[in-house]
């Protein structure tokens, strides 16, 4: 958080952003396994919201609180240290033990620990990455989390179809049902998770804190009560920026959410023929979904660092925009396609519109927050995320049958349609610093540097 903060060389910034490959590994797995995982224990197709509860509410709760006390943390570690290590070690647990589950309600409550425990490292990951970098590096320092967002859930998708590969049977299963390939992923996914953040703590120490910061620090009053009280602050004071990017925020969560818990049915529908769990086609399409959400994760990787020249050129807003809209062409087409080789096709659009979720957004957001407030608003931003997750939950089970149809492939195109609200929803929002066709100028940058969208 230093006035001057040093530019760092780009194998500084990937360092900085290893640990973020094994939280990315661990969302993989969920987004990947948690909708089959349920139906193999006997979840019904259209209650399958509600057991997706865990990870909105406790971002919501978790996430905002992390944040805040990230901001007044003084260890001899760092403020944000503590709280990747601790979530790393929940989270590694919480993976071994989730494909052991027996019973719904064994298998929720661990997605309870689980989301929890990524939620813990999460928002102070966000912070630390805006602490270390400066202004003009934000872009590509969100931008490589982005990356490395793709590579992570690319690989969680992948490996059950790796492990095949490897000699294990697809159609192994244990008493619960649960293959054994999910089994040896999410074991997997659980050395991952701690080995990478261990990687990012051993090579990238936090800036020390000047004595006027850690003054400032010691002064704020301790206890929750005044947590709490940074928190709602922060919300009456809460940015113009920030609060147009909810629109945005609100459409496009609503989708994704949609496409993660519908996809996987939608594919065993259209291309197997069947919903029924019990079959050999369902899980064909559990090894098929995981190819093409492994597919579209590679290509968020490589667009990642792909968009980082024409975010700079043309602003953040604009290049979210595109990506929004192509994925939502793609989810509206992926209902009707019945080969599965040209389903790869639509995950190019869904492929960008991840990596720029991952990234735009907290490039955005990044110029127009406070720097001593970082962590505070960094998990206030989550809510943007958790909020449409919980409202999604919570409505899309009073229509699934009645205006959808009982049919996976149209939430699916419900969530195409949303990504193009989302697309034309972020062209209203107004970026600190840009205007018109300047779109990456950064005002407060001296140096007349194009593109400094941080």
């Amino acid at each position: 958080m230093a006035l001057h903060k040093p530019h760092l060389t780009f194998w500084q910034i990937v360092n900085m952003n290893i640990g973020f490959f094994g939280i990315q590994f661990s969302f993989g797995l969920q987004q990947s396994s948690m909708s089959p995982i349920y139906k193999y224990l006997g979840a019904d197709e259209a209650s399958l919201p509600y057991l997706w509860l865990a990870g909105p509410v406790t971002g919501l709760i978790v996430q905002p609180i992390i944040g805040a006390m990230s901001d007044r943390t003084l260890t001899r570690w760092g403020r944000r240290t503590p709280y990747f290590l601790i979530g790393a070690i929940l989270c590694s647990i919480g993976l071994l033990f989730m494909p052991f589950s027996s019973t719904l309600w064994m298998a929720a409550s661990l997605l309870w620990i689980l989301d929890a425990a990524n939620n813990v490292t999460m928002e102070p990951y966000r912070a630390f990455v805006s602490d270390k970098l400066a202004p003009d590096q934000h872009s590509l320092g969100f931008l490589t989390q982005s990356a490395f967002t793709g590579l992570g859930q690319t690989l969680a998708y992948l490996t059950p179809s790796l492990l095949v590969l490897c000699g294990m049977s697809q159609h192994a299963v244990n008493a619960s049902n649960i293959p054994h390939i999910v089994i040896a992923a999410f074991i997997i996914g659980a050395v991952f998770s701690i080995t990478t953040v261990l990687w990012t703590l051993k090579t990238t120490a936090e800036h020390p804190l000047s004595a006027r910061e850690i003054a400032t620090i010691k002064a704020k009053p301790p206890g929750w009560r005044h947590t709490l009280g940074d928190i709602a602050s922060a919300v009456r004071e809460m940015p113009p920026t920030m609060r147009q990017l909810a629109l945005v925020k609100l459409f496009q969560w609503y989708a994704m959410f949609c496409y993660w818990q519908y996809i996987s049915l939608s594919v065993a529908s259209t291309i197997y023929g069947t919903t029924d769990p019990a079959t050999d086609g369902f899980r064909d399409a559990g090894l098929l979904n995981g190819q093409i959400g492994a597919f579209y994760n590679f290509v968020a990787f490589i667009a990642a660092f792909a968009l980082v020249p024409f975010t700079r050129r043309y602003g953040p807003k604009y290049m979210h925009s595109v990506c929004l809209a192509l994925a939502g062409l793609g989810m509206l087409w992926i209902p009707h396609i019945h080969s599965s080789a040209l389903l790869f096709v639509p995950m190019i659009g869904i492929g960008l519109a991840w990596a720029s979720i991952m990234g735009n957004p907290y490039v955005m957001l990044a110029g127009s927050i406070p720097a001593e407030r970082t962590g505070v608003y960094m998990g206030i931003f989550n809510m943007f995320i958790v909020i449409p997750m919980i409202i999604q939950i919570f409505t899309l089970p009073l229509y699934y049958r009645s205006l959808l149809g009982g049919q996976p492939g149209n939430v699916i195109m419900l969530a195409g349609v949303l990504m193009l609200c989302a697309a034309l929803a972020v062209l209203r929002v107004k970026v600190k610093g840009q205007s018109g066709s300047d779109a990456g100028e950064h005002a407060d940058d001296n140096r007349g540097i194009r593109g400094s969208a941080g």
